[in-house]
């Protein structure tokens, strides 16, 4: 993974993946999607959830007083947004609008703004286990080509995401005792617990059509989660690993 404030690493990638999305071009939209009513509504919450311009999160980054991890923040918002519009995208295609606004979108956010960089981001990265585990659902659990090109686009993305978060919470974490760290991990788990019943109820019926029970929606975040917790919240000089949904079997 590199230092733990060293975020040069993750600008190149981020980058790079700029560079490649930009030369192979979007999906072939105009051949239409099929999407499943109930999963469509399901896909337009998480559309909700992948918009809006991060400004809130670049300011904090940016006030952290580390340029190159305001830069990899930036570089991460703009994948954010694209996710966004190819969600967006996908939606028309199939012959759905967007939403503008969802309940469980709404707490999400403001929850994330009320706090400070570090527990921004130890919110942010319960949203991107869950993302990890719905999109590979998504990807897996469906016939129609272009919205498995979609979720397969935006999987591949949220594989760096969840270890670039990762690495900054875990140098933050760095400086705390060892007591410090073990009650802010529970507060994180419990965090995830109540996030994950919230995102099983309220796509359960889209999950059950892409062949996830919710009992096993809620084992894989729990195990996701569980490398995320050991890749940050770990003794100073552990080694952290990374985490992505290939974790999960």
């Amino acid at each position: 993974m590199g230092h733990a404030d060293d975020f040069t690493r993750w600008t190149i990638e981020f980058e790079a993946k700029a560079v490649a999305r930009s030369a192979a071009g979007d999906p072939e939209w105009c051949g239409g999607a099929r999407l499943d009513p109930v999963i469509a509504r399901s896909v337009q919450r998480f559309q909700v959830g992948e918009s809006g311009d991060g400004a809130n999160l670049i300011r904090k980054a940016e006030a952290a007083g580390d340029p190159e991890y305001a830069a990899a923040t930036r570089l991460f918002i703009a994948e954010e947004i694209n996710h966004a519009r190819l969600l967006r995208e996908l939606l028309n295609s199939a012959g759905y609008e967007t939403i503008s606004a969802h309940w469980t979108d709404a707490i999400f956010v403001r929850l994330r703004r009320a706090l400070g960089l570090r527990l921004e981001l130890m919110v942010l990265s319960i949203a991107e286990v869950v993302a990890l585990r719905y999109y590979r659902a998504l990807r897996d659990g469906t016939t129609d080509p272009l919205t498995t090109t979609v979720a397969s686009l935006i999987l591949e993305d949220e594989r760096r995401h969840v270890p670039f978060h990762c690495q900054r919470l875990r140098a933050a974490f760095a400086s705390n005792r060892r007591p410090v760290r073990s009650s802010f991990l529970l507060t994180w788990w419990f965090v995830l617990i109540g996030a994950t019943l919230v995102v099983v109820l309220d796509h359960g019926a889209a999950l059950s059509r892409l062949g996830v029970t919710r009992t096993a929606f809620i084992r894989d975040i729990i195990a996701l989660f569980r490398g995320v917790a050991a890749a940050t919240v770990s003794a100073a000089g552990e080694p952290a690993s990374e985490v992505t949904d290939s974790d999960v079997r």
